[in-house]
């Protein structure tokens, strides 16, 4: 059975606020987990955020992305010894929270171009700085999920093809694979032929509109979405991810400038019943044609 999770991009990009009312919200509402955005290293903030969901009784994922100071496919060597070393601290704030998972697109520096595509040299720096980390994050007990994003927001991992590609490149068990539904309706060609692609490595999927808004009320096709997640018989958590117009420094960086939902309570619900809904009807399918 699939835990269903909310990220919680569209309340905060700290997590320094007061969100103790928005959390037993989330809890009561009938989530799993929560995704928190992790994007600094102060290890005992973390680990009072991971008190508060364990007394809630809500589980924790993480997720993360280097700025151009910590890429790891930089030129600079210095530069690319300061990502390993800071996505490492990062980890160690992911276990104090009590997350498993840490997903993201840290291969690369975020929104970080050249104007060319990737060299064979950026491809193995990013390869061989993500193994360091993943095999720290084996001893802290933290899976990383690779997650790709549109070829506006990087320039490295853009597709399916790409992301099973360095996974089985860095060919560490603690490094696997994220789906997000936003970015693969940008890129792929076929979203259900990219999920079966990534299949084999998916640890985490996040649900995520065509315009980021509400999922369902959007073009993406999500019944193929999760007939594909029943057909490959994934079981990992999945979660909504949304942007609306605050926090500002975040709307900023993903451009949004117009409401996409009524509130961030109203998408959480509404997104929530949807995979729900989803997730039964493809199980109703599947009975009905296992009994036929």
């Amino acid at each position: 059975m699939n835990k269903l999770g909310m990220n919680m991009f569209v309340w905060t990009m700290s997590m320094d606020e007061d969100l103790s009312g928005t959390l037993l919200f989330l809890k009561t509402s009938g989530f799993d987990f929560v995704e928190i955005p992790i994007n600094d290293t102060e290890t005992g903030k973390w680990k009072r955020i991971g008190q508060q969901l364990a007394e809630l009784g809500l589980e924790v994922q993480a997720c993360t992305l280097c700025g151009p100071e910590y890429s790891l496919i930089s030129g600079d060597e210095s530069v690319r010894r300061a990502g390993v070393d800071y996505l490492k601290k990062i980890i160690d704030c992911a276990s104090l929270a009590g997350a498993t998972i840490l997903m993201g697109p840290f291969y690369a520096g975020f929104k970080t171009f050249t104007g060319k595509p990737a060299t064979i040299d950026e491809w193995n720096w990013s390869v061989e700085g993500i193994r360091e980390a993943a095999e720290y994050a084996q001893d802290k007990g933290v899976l990383l999920a690779i997650e790709y994003l549109n070829r506006f927001e990087t320039y490295l991992l853009t597709c399916a093809d790409e992301l099973v590609r360095y996974v089985e490149a860095v060919n560490h068990p603690n490094c696997q694979a994220a789906f997000d539904t936003f970015h693969a309706n940008m890129e792929e060609k076929n979203i259900a032929d990219a999920l079966r692609k990534v299949a084999p490595y998916l640890v985490h999927v996040q649900i995520s509109e065509n315009d980021r808004s509400t999922p369902g009320q959007g073009h993406i096709n999500f019944d193929e979405v999760f007939n594909v997640l029943r057909e490959v018989d994934y079981n990992g958590p999945i979660a909504i991810e949304a942007f609306g117009p605050n926090p500002p420094e975040l709307a900023a960086a993903t451009h949004i400038f117009r409401p996409m939902f009524e509130s961030p309570e109203q998408l959480a619900v509404d997104g929530l019943t949807f995979i729900k809904t989803k997730t039964e009807q493809v199980n109703e399918r599947k009975s009905e044609a296992f009994a036929s």
